[in-house]
Protein backbone atom coordinates (compact mmCIF):
# COMPACT_ATOMS: atom_id res chain seq x y z
CA UNK A 1 0.00 0.00 0.00
CA UNK A 2 1.26 3.44 -1.08
CA UNK A 3 0.78 6.17 1.39
CA UNK A 4 0.23 9.19 -0.65
CA UNK A 5 -0.03 12.98 0.24
CA UNK A 6 -2.16 15.25 -2.40
CA UNK A 7 -0.98 18.96 -3.03
CA UNK A 8 -3.91 21.21 -4.82
CA UNK A 9 -6.87 18.61 -3.05
CA UNK A 10 -9.95 20.87 -3.55
CA UNK A 11 -8.49 21.20 -7.86
CA UNK A 12 -9.65 19.46 -10.68
CA UNK A 13 -6.81 17.00 -10.48
CA UNK A 14 -6.67 16.88 -6.73
CA UNK A 15 -10.40 16.16 -6.79
CA UNK A 16 -9.54 13.41 -9.25
CA UNK A 17 -6.63 11.73 -7.36
CA UNK A 18 -9.20 11.43 -4.52
CA UNK A 19 -12.09 9.72 -6.14
CA UNK A 20 -8.67 6.87 -7.36
CA UNK A 21 -8.03 6.40 -4.01
CA UNK A 22 -11.55 6.07 -2.78
CA UNK A 23 -11.67 3.49 -5.50
CA UNK A 24 -8.70 1.47 -4.65
CA UNK A 25 -8.37 1.35 -0.57
CA UNK A 26 -6.21 -1.48 -0.41
CA UNK A 27 -3.69 -0.01 -2.74
CA UNK A 28 -3.56 3.55 -1.46
CA UNK A 29 -3.99 5.10 1.81
CA UNK A 30 -4.12 9.64 2.19
CA UNK A 31 -2.15 10.51 4.89
CA UNK A 32 -1.99 14.40 4.36
CA UNK A 33 -4.02 16.58 1.71
CA UNK A 34 -3.25 20.55 1.52
CA UNK A 35 -4.75 23.29 -0.28
CA UNK A 36 -4.55 26.84 -1.66
CA UNK A 37 -7.30 28.80 0.28
CA UNK A 38 -10.64 26.26 0.34
CA UNK A 39 -10.45 25.66 4.36
CA UNK A 40 -14.17 24.69 3.90
CA UNK A 41 -13.37 22.21 1.01
CA UNK A 42 -10.47 21.01 2.49
CA UNK A 43 -11.78 20.13 5.87
CA UNK A 44 -14.80 18.13 4.10
CA UNK A 45 -12.00 15.84 2.55
CA UNK A 46 -9.80 15.78 5.60
CA UNK A 47 -13.21 14.55 7.19
CA UNK A 48 -14.10 12.30 4.24
CA UNK A 49 -10.95 10.25 4.85
CA UNK A 50 -10.17 10.49 7.86
CA UNK A 51 -6.79 12.61 7.25
CA UNK A 52 -5.76 14.32 10.30
CA UNK A 53 -2.63 15.82 8.69
CA UNK A 54 -3.42 19.18 6.36
CA UNK A 55 -2.33 22.28 5.36
CA UNK A 56 -3.46 25.71 3.59
CA UNK A 57 -1.57 27.65 1.16
CA UNK A 58 2.40 26.89 0.02
CA UNK A 59 4.53 27.42 2.92
CA UNK A 60 2.30 25.25 5.08
CA UNK A 61 1.99 22.50 2.15
CA UNK A 62 6.04 22.58 2.02
CA UNK A 63 5.98 21.96 5.54
CA UNK A 64 3.33 18.85 5.43
CA UNK A 65 5.79 16.98 2.99
CA UNK A 66 8.62 17.52 4.90
CA UNK A 67 6.98 16.25 8.10
CA UNK A 68 4.51 13.67 7.21
CA UNK A 69 5.70 10.39 6.37
CA UNK A 70 4.35 9.07 2.93
CA UNK A 71 5.58 7.42 -0.12
CA UNK A 72 4.23 9.66 -3.02
CA UNK A 73 3.10 12.97 -3.22
CA UNK A 74 1.29 14.41 -5.90
CA UNK A 75 1.45 18.37 -6.62
CA UNK A 76 -1.14 19.73 -8.44
CA UNK A 77 -0.49 22.84 -7.08
CA UNK A 78 -1.31 25.32 -9.89
CA UNK A 79 1.67 27.61 -10.28
CA UNK A 80 5.16 28.23 -10.15
CA UNK A 81 4.28 28.46 -6.24
CA UNK A 82 4.33 25.08 -6.04
CA UNK A 83 8.57 24.86 -7.17
CA UNK A 84 9.28 24.40 -3.13
CA UNK A 85 6.77 21.86 -2.63
CA UNK A 86 8.48 20.04 -5.52
CA UNK A 87 11.53 20.26 -3.69
CA UNK A 88 10.96 19.62 -0.56
CA UNK A 89 9.25 16.43 -1.82
CA UNK A 90 12.52 15.48 -3.76
CA UNK A 91 14.98 15.97 -0.92
CA UNK A 92 12.44 14.15 1.45
CA UNK A 93 12.99 11.21 -0.82
CA UNK A 94 9.14 10.77 -1.62
CA UNK A 95 8.10 9.72 -5.29
CA UNK A 96 7.14 13.02 -6.70
CA UNK A 97 3.85 12.62 -8.81
CA UNK A 98 3.71 15.67 -11.05
CA UNK A 99 0.71 17.54 -12.29
CA UNK A 100 2.54 20.99 -11.60
CA UNK A 101 4.27 22.03 -14.49
CA UNK A 102 5.59 25.37 -13.94
CA UNK A 103 8.13 23.99 -11.04
CA UNK A 104 9.74 21.70 -13.09
CA UNK A 105 10.13 24.27 -15.94
CA UNK A 106 10.79 27.36 -13.50
CA UNK A 107 13.56 25.14 -11.20
CA UNK A 108 14.92 23.58 -14.25
CA UNK A 109 18.02 22.24 -13.38
CA UNK A 110 17.74 22.73 -9.76
CA UNK A 111 14.40 20.72 -9.79
CA UNK A 112 16.39 17.97 -11.77
CA UNK A 113 19.60 18.08 -9.78
CA UNK A 114 17.40 17.27 -6.66
CA UNK A 115 15.70 14.27 -8.30
CA UNK A 116 16.98 10.44 -8.49
CA UNK A 117 16.48 8.56 -11.20
CA UNK A 118 12.57 7.89 -12.04
CA UNK A 119 12.16 9.99 -8.74
CA UNK A 120 9.47 12.06 -11.16
CA UNK A 121 6.36 10.39 -12.72
CA UNK A 122 4.82 13.35 -15.09
CA UNK A 123 1.11 13.19 -14.36
CA UNK A 124 -0.04 15.64 -16.97
CA UNK A 125 -1.19 13.29 -19.84
CA UNK A 126 0.67 13.93 -22.40
CA UNK A 127 3.77 13.55 -20.53
CA UNK A 128 2.40 10.40 -18.93
CA UNK A 129 1.74 9.20 -22.38
CA UNK A 130 5.34 9.66 -23.47
CA UNK A 131 6.71 7.97 -20.25
CA UNK A 132 4.10 5.00 -21.34
CA UNK A 133 5.40 5.18 -25.11
CA UNK A 134 9.62 5.14 -23.75
CA UNK A 135 8.75 2.05 -22.09
CA UNK A 136 9.01 0.70 -25.97
CA UNK A 137 12.55 1.25 -26.02
CA UNK A 138 15.92 3.30 -25.00
CA UNK A 139 16.91 6.43 -24.68
CA UNK A 140 19.35 6.07 -27.66
CA UNK A 141 16.64 4.42 -30.06
CA UNK A 142 14.37 7.74 -29.48
CA UNK A 143 14.29 10.07 -32.69
CA UNK A 144 11.25 12.28 -31.90
CA UNK A 145 8.78 13.14 -29.21
CA UNK A 146 5.54 14.40 -30.43
CA UNK A 147 3.29 16.16 -28.34
CA UNK A 148 -0.48 15.91 -29.06
CA UNK A 149 -2.75 19.40 -28.66
CA UNK A 150 -6.49 19.81 -28.87
CA UNK A 151 -6.01 22.91 -30.81
CA UNK A 152 -8.41 25.08 -28.04
CA UNK A 153 -11.49 26.56 -28.80
CA UNK A 154 -10.00 28.52 -31.76
CA UNK A 155 -8.20 25.99 -33.85
CA UNK A 156 -8.45 27.09 -37.39
CA UNK A 157 -8.50 30.76 -36.61
CA UNK A 158 -5.99 33.22 -37.99
CA UNK A 159 -4.64 36.04 -35.88
CA UNK A 160 -6.81 38.70 -37.64
CA UNK A 161 -10.21 36.43 -36.46
CA UNK A 162 -8.58 36.65 -33.03
CA UNK A 163 -8.85 40.46 -32.22
CA UNK A 164 -12.04 40.73 -30.36
CA UNK A 165 -11.89 37.21 -28.33
CA UNK A 166 -13.54 37.78 -25.01
CA UNK A 167 -12.65 35.77 -21.73
CA UNK A 168 -15.70 33.49 -21.66
CA UNK A 169 -14.47 32.59 -25.11
CA UNK A 170 -10.87 31.22 -23.98
CA UNK A 171 -12.56 29.25 -21.42
CA UNK A 172 -14.90 27.03 -23.70
CA UNK A 173 -12.19 24.10 -24.12
CA UNK A 174 -13.76 21.56 -26.15
CA UNK A 175 -12.20 18.96 -24.33
CA UNK A 176 -11.10 19.35 -20.40
CA UNK A 177 -12.09 20.84 -18.01
CA UNK A 178 -9.53 23.12 -15.81
CA UNK A 179 -9.33 26.22 -14.19
CA UNK A 180 -9.08 29.96 -15.34
CA UNK A 181 -5.30 29.94 -16.03
CA UNK A 182 -5.13 26.69 -17.80
CA UNK A 183 -7.83 26.77 -19.74
CA UNK A 184 -6.81 30.50 -21.10
CA UNK A 185 -3.16 28.85 -21.41
CA UNK A 186 -4.89 26.14 -23.49
CA UNK A 187 -6.25 28.27 -25.78
CA UNK A 188 -3.07 30.34 -26.45
CA UNK A 189 -1.16 27.40 -26.83
CA UNK A 190 1.20 28.72 -23.79
CA UNK A 191 0.41 25.72 -21.85
CA UNK A 192 1.61 23.47 -24.86
CA UNK A 193 4.72 25.60 -24.70
CA UNK A 194 5.41 24.87 -21.48
CA UNK A 195 4.45 21.20 -21.68
CA UNK A 196 7.28 21.03 -24.82
CA UNK A 197 9.75 22.61 -21.84
CA UNK A 198 8.80 20.12 -19.43
CA UNK A 199 9.11 17.28 -22.05
CA UNK A 200 12.58 18.20 -22.58
CA UNK A 201 13.43 18.55 -18.83
CA UNK A 202 12.10 14.77 -17.91
CA UNK A 203 13.27 13.02 -20.73
CA UNK A 204 16.50 14.44 -22.18
CA UNK A 205 15.54 15.02 -25.45
CA UNK A 206 16.72 17.98 -27.69
CA UNK A 207 14.23 20.80 -28.19
CA UNK A 208 14.46 20.53 -32.00
CA UNK A 209 12.95 16.75 -31.58
CA UNK A 210 10.01 17.53 -30.09
CA UNK A 211 7.30 18.47 -32.11
CA UNK A 212 3.63 19.32 -31.15
CA UNK A 213 0.94 18.15 -33.81
CA UNK A 214 -2.74 19.69 -33.74
CA UNK A 215 -5.03 16.25 -32.61
CA UNK A 216 -8.41 17.57 -31.64
CA UNK A 217 -10.06 14.56 -31.09
CA UNK A 218 -7.55 14.04 -27.75
CA UNK A 219 -7.20 10.04 -27.81
CA UNK A 220 -4.08 10.30 -28.63
CA UNK A 221 -2.23 11.95 -26.19
CA UNK A 222 1.63 11.43 -27.37
CA UNK A 223 3.83 9.64 -29.00
CA UNK A 224 7.27 8.97 -29.89
CA UNK A 225 8.88 8.02 -33.03
CA UNK A 226 12.15 5.63 -33.06
CA UNK A 227 14.97 5.48 -34.66
CA UNK A 228 13.93 2.26 -37.06
CA UNK A 229 10.66 4.96 -38.16
CA UNK A 230 8.33 3.00 -35.92
CA UNK A 231 5.71 5.43 -33.53
CA UNK A 232 4.43 4.22 -30.27
CA UNK A 233 1.62 6.37 -29.31
CA UNK A 234 -0.63 6.02 -25.84
CA UNK A 235 -4.18 6.20 -26.49
CA UNK A 236 -7.86 6.41 -24.17
CA UNK A 237 -10.42 8.44 -23.94
CA UNK A 238 -9.91 11.89 -21.98
CA UNK A 239 -9.93 10.92 -18.81
CA UNK A 240 -7.30 12.60 -15.88
CA UNK A 241 -7.78 9.31 -13.95
CA UNK A 242 -5.78 7.56 -16.06
CA UNK A 243 -2.55 9.19 -16.12
CA UNK A 244 -3.38 10.06 -11.98
CA UNK A 245 -3.63 6.52 -11.32
CA UNK A 246 -0.13 5.85 -12.82
CA UNK A 247 1.53 8.99 -11.09
CA UNK A 248 0.33 7.40 -7.67
CA UNK A 249 1.31 3.71 -8.35
CA UNK A 250 3.67 4.28 -11.40
CA UNK A 251 4.76 2.02 -13.31
CA UNK A 252 1.55 -0.09 -12.18
CA UNK A 253 -1.82 0.18 -13.82
CA UNK A 254 -4.44 0.49 -11.86
CA UNK A 255 -7.52 -1.93 -12.89
CA UNK A 256 -11.19 -0.01 -13.66
CA UNK A 257 -9.60 3.47 -13.58
CA UNK A 258 -10.82 4.38 -16.59
CA UNK A 259 -12.66 3.65 -19.77
CA UNK A 260 -11.53 1.81 -22.76
CA UNK A 261 -11.98 3.20 -26.41
CA UNK A 262 -14.57 1.63 -28.20
CA UNK A 263 -13.33 -0.29 -31.25
CA UNK A 264 -16.76 -1.69 -32.68
CA UNK A 265 -17.92 1.95 -33.61
CA UNK A 266 -16.42 3.60 -36.22
CA UNK A 267 -14.40 6.84 -35.47
CA UNK A 268 -12.01 8.64 -37.22
CA UNK A 269 -9.07 10.75 -35.73
CA UNK A 270 -7.37 13.62 -37.33
CA UNK A 271 -3.65 15.27 -37.24
CA UNK A 272 -3.16 18.53 -37.77
CA UNK A 273 0.29 20.69 -38.33
CA UNK A 274 0.64 23.71 -35.48
CA UNK A 275 0.05 27.29 -37.23
CA UNK A 276 3.02 28.82 -35.80
CA UNK A 277 1.46 31.63 -37.07
CA UNK A 278 -1.59 31.91 -34.88
CA UNK A 279 -0.38 30.79 -32.09
CA UNK A 280 3.70 31.17 -31.69
CA UNK A 281 3.81 30.42 -28.11
CA UNK A 282 5.32 27.10 -29.02
CA UNK A 283 7.95 28.24 -30.88
CA UNK A 284 8.52 31.33 -28.09
CA UNK A 285 8.97 28.66 -25.29
CA UNK A 286 11.02 26.24 -27.28
CA UNK A 287 13.57 29.80 -27.45
CA UNK A 288 12.99 30.05 -23.60
CA UNK A 289 13.85 26.63 -23.09
CA UNK A 290 17.08 26.78 -25.27
CA UNK A 291 18.08 29.71 -23.23
CA UNK A 292 17.80 28.18 -20.26
CA UNK A 293 18.84 29.91 -16.79
CA UNK A 294 15.56 31.95 -15.88
CA UNK A 295 14.04 32.25 -19.29
CA UNK A 296 11.25 29.93 -18.85
CA UNK A 297 10.82 30.91 -15.57
CA UNK A 298 10.29 34.50 -17.06
CA UNK A 299 8.13 33.14 -19.46
CA UNK A 300 5.77 31.52 -17.28
CA UNK A 301 5.74 34.52 -14.88
CA UNK A 302 4.95 36.99 -17.81
CA UNK A 303 1.95 34.94 -19.18
CA UNK A 304 0.45 34.00 -15.78
CA UNK A 305 0.53 38.14 -15.09
CA UNK A 306 -0.80 38.70 -18.98
CA UNK A 307 -3.90 36.30 -18.33
CA UNK A 308 -4.70 38.00 -15.45
CA UNK A 309 -4.84 41.53 -16.99
CA UNK A 310 -6.82 39.66 -20.35
CA UNK A 311 -9.60 38.28 -17.55
CA UNK A 312 -9.78 41.91 -15.95
CA UNK A 313 -10.48 42.66 -19.31
CA UNK A 314 -6.88 45.35 -18.81
CA UNK A 315 -5.44 43.17 -22.37
CA UNK A 316 -6.18 41.71 -25.75
CA UNK A 317 -6.11 38.04 -25.84
CA UNK A 318 -3.36 38.14 -28.58
CA UNK A 319 -1.68 40.22 -26.35
CA UNK A 320 -0.78 37.76 -24.05
CA UNK A 321 2.08 36.04 -26.03
CA UNK A 322 3.19 39.81 -27.18
CA UNK A 323 3.68 40.18 -24.05
CA UNK A 324 5.70 37.66 -22.80
CA UNK A 325 7.72 38.09 -26.25
CA UNK A 326 8.89 41.86 -24.79
CA UNK A 327 9.63 40.61 -21.20
CA UNK A 328 11.34 37.41 -22.35
CA UNK A 329 13.42 40.06 -24.68
CA UNK A 330 14.34 42.50 -21.82
CA UNK A 331 15.56 40.20 -19.47
CA UNK A 332 18.91 39.31 -17.76
CA UNK A 333 19.59 36.45 -16.47
CA UNK A 334 21.64 36.19 -13.42
CA UNK A 335 25.02 34.84 -13.08
CA UNK A 336 24.00 31.94 -11.17
CA UNK A 337 20.64 29.39 -11.06
CA UNK A 338 19.51 29.56 -7.22
CA UNK A 339 16.13 29.26 -5.64
CA UNK A 340 16.73 33.01 -4.77
CA UNK A 341 17.69 34.29 -8.31
CA UNK A 342 14.58 32.53 -9.66
CA UNK A 343 12.60 34.58 -7.09
CA UNK A 344 14.16 37.55 -7.88
CA UNK A 345 13.30 37.00 -12.21
CA UNK A 346 9.76 35.97 -11.38
CA UNK A 347 9.16 39.10 -9.32
CA UNK A 348 10.97 41.12 -12.12
CA UNK A 349 8.95 39.86 -14.99
CA UNK A 350 6.17 40.44 -13.22
CA UNK A 351 7.11 43.50 -12.45
CA UNK A 352 7.76 44.33 -16.25
CA UNK A 353 4.10 42.55 -17.45
CA UNK A 354 2.55 44.71 -15.76
CA UNK A 355 4.64 48.03 -17.08
CA UNK A 356 3.92 46.32 -20.57
CA UNK A 357 0.68 45.61 -19.82
CA UNK A 358 -0.60 49.09 -18.43
CA UNK A 359 0.92 50.82 -21.56
CA UNK A 360 -1.64 49.03 -24.13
Amino acid sequence: MRRIIVLGSTGSIGTQALDVIRANPRRFELVGLAAGSNAEMLAEQAAAFHVEDTALGATEAEQLVRDVDADVVLNAITGSIGLGSTLAALTAGRTLALANKESLIVGGELVLAAAKRDQIVPVDSEHSALAQALRSGTHAEVRRLVVTASGGPFRGRTREQMLDITPQEALAHPTWDMGRMVTTNSATLVNKGLEVIEAHLLFDVPYDDIDVVVHPQSIVHSMVEFVDGSTIAQASPPDMRLPISLGLDWPNRVGGVGRPLDWSTATSWTFEPLDDTAFPAVDLAKSAGRAGSTFPAVYNAANEQAVDAFHEGRLPFLAIVETIARVIEAHEPPQSLTVESLAEAEGWARRKADQLIAQV
